[in-house]
């Protein structure tokens, strides 16, 4: 198997473990808030939908006919530079969920296929720097564990669970993590807990590692020159190491942790992560896997 086949096959497990979790909602529960600031479990899955939808037309911009519809979406993203994705996962989430949900499946299967279209060596266009399929589609995982994790925790049962599955309890949340207000759920939009990782998260962790210096960037500082050396424990249990292994500069932990940490799913005090060196935390405090500016992550705990 190759690695673009590798890669694909995990994001079509991880698109299916979603799809699992949203397909039996009522349309009361797809408006259920979600962690990240003004969205809900519908915008969530159009969000991702949209990027898949796009990522399409990016991996058919070779052709003249390819080339004019990639262009159309640069245009809007040069008109509205900080709103036109925000925008364009708004428009999709008034679908009706059925309507939704088949949209996205058709998205999902599209963008695999079209990813396999690319001809060997050839790199895609996009919103940073070119991508070779494999990139993309590990970009599209790296996205669709982390909004499927805001899906699940605005699932997951916050207050008394009665015998016909309605829920009551904290409702609206910010961006941050933090609890803003109240509110109810209804139907059977409740689960008990994220799903378990899997060692399919090691696409993020590598992710996380290889945008160390972006993340600097994307704060205004300079990358620093010393190495780091990274040592996870994998959901399985095997390690995952990256860099030097006489790096003076390291840190250790459960790629869980990690992988939340950059995709900033979680605040750094509130992960097991052990941090070596001045440089390495640092970059745990403003670690960020995914493209755009520099997000405000999540609130601590406490």
């Amino acid at each position: 198997m190759s690695v673009l086949e590798s890669v694909l096959s995990d994001l079509a497990a991880e698109g299916d473990q979603l799809r699992t979790a949203v397909a039996g909602l009522d349309d009361a529960a797809w408006a259920t808030p979600v962690p990240a600031e003004r969205w809900t479990i519908a915008t969530t899955i159009a969000h991702l939908l949209w990027t898949d939808e796009v990522a399409v037309l990016a991996a058919r911009a070779g052709t003249p006919e390819g080339k004019e519809a990639w262009d159309a979406v640069v245009l809007q993203a040069i008109a509205d530079p900080t709103g036109f994705v925000d925008a364009g996962a708004v428009e999709i989430a008034v679908l009706p969920p059925a309507d939704l949900m088949a949209r996205w499946d058709a998205g999902r299967a599209a963008l695999t296929g079209a990813l396999r279209e690319v001809p060997d060596g050839t790199k895609m266009p996009w919103f940073g720097p070119p991508m070779s399929p494999t990139s993309m589609a590990t970009a599209r995982f790296m996205e669709t564990w982390a909004h499927a994790l805001d899906v699940y925790d605005g699932l997951v049962s916050t207050g008394s669970t009665t015998g016909t599955g309605s829920t009551t309890g904290t409702g609206s949340t910010t961006g941050n993590g933090s609890t803003t207000g109240s509110g109810s759920t209804t139907g059977s939009s409740a689960i008990a807990a994220r799903p378990a990782p899997s060692d399919r998260i090691k696409h993020v962790a590598h992710l996380g590692v290889r945008t160390r210096g972006f993340s600097y960037v994307q704060n205004g500082l300079e990358p620093p020159t010393a190495e780091v050396r990274v040592e996870l424990t994998a959901p399985s249990g095997a390690t995952w190491t990256w860099g030097p292994d006489d790096a003076a500069q390291s840190v250790t932990g459960s790629a869980y942790d990690f992988c939340q940490l950059v995709t900033q799913r979680i605040h750094r005090d509130d992960t097991d992560l052990v941090a070596v060196g001045d440089d390495a935390e640092q970059w745990l405090r403003i670690a960020q896997a995914f493209a755009g500016p520099a997000g405000g992550g999540r609130e601590a705990r406490g």
